[in-house]
């Protein structure tokens, strides 16, 4: 258990598109942040990536679940994110499952690397590549 992890998680959970001024309580100034869909690098570069996510989606909401600690500054955070977009599922509430890897120093984030299903959080629920998607996992089945 770490409590790092977990006071982490709080902390990240509380962020809002008024609150992202304190994201460099949680990141150092030369952090890298990456996803299946960016790689930032930099802590003003992350609170405009924020910036523009908080602007484009509703009811954007982290549920932590796992806390594990590797070793002294690394660990990983398992997550529920749920959010909504209006031109995403038409508007209705989407929920994907990731985890991110963490390395820490000094009580700040260095390295940030999430893990999930990008095809969950985005392209299943565009209208034409959704439907492309649901066709081929049916026929993979």
């Amino acid at each position: 258990m770490s409590d790092f992890l977990h006071t982490f998680a709080r902390r990240f959970a509380e962020l809002d598109s008024r609150s992202l001024h304190r994201l460099g309580e949680l990141y150092s100034t030369d952090a890298l942040f990456v996803d299946p869909l960016h790689e930032i690098r930099g802590l003003a570069a992350m609170q405009h990536y924020f910036g523009e996510l908080y602007a484009n989606v509703r009811d954007l909401r982290f549920d932590f679940h796992g806390f594990d600690r590797v070793r002294e500054g690394e660990g990983y955070l398992r997550w529920t994110m749920s959010y909504r977009h209006p031109r995403l599922a038409h508007g209705r509430l989407i929920r994907v499952e990731g985890c991110s890897h963490l390395l820490w120093q000094d009580g700040k984030v260095y390295r940030h690397r999430d893990y999930f299903d990008a095809g969950a959080l985005l392209y299943e629920h565009l209208p034409l590549m959704g439907r492309i998607i649901a066709w081929l996992k049916r026929r993979l089945a």
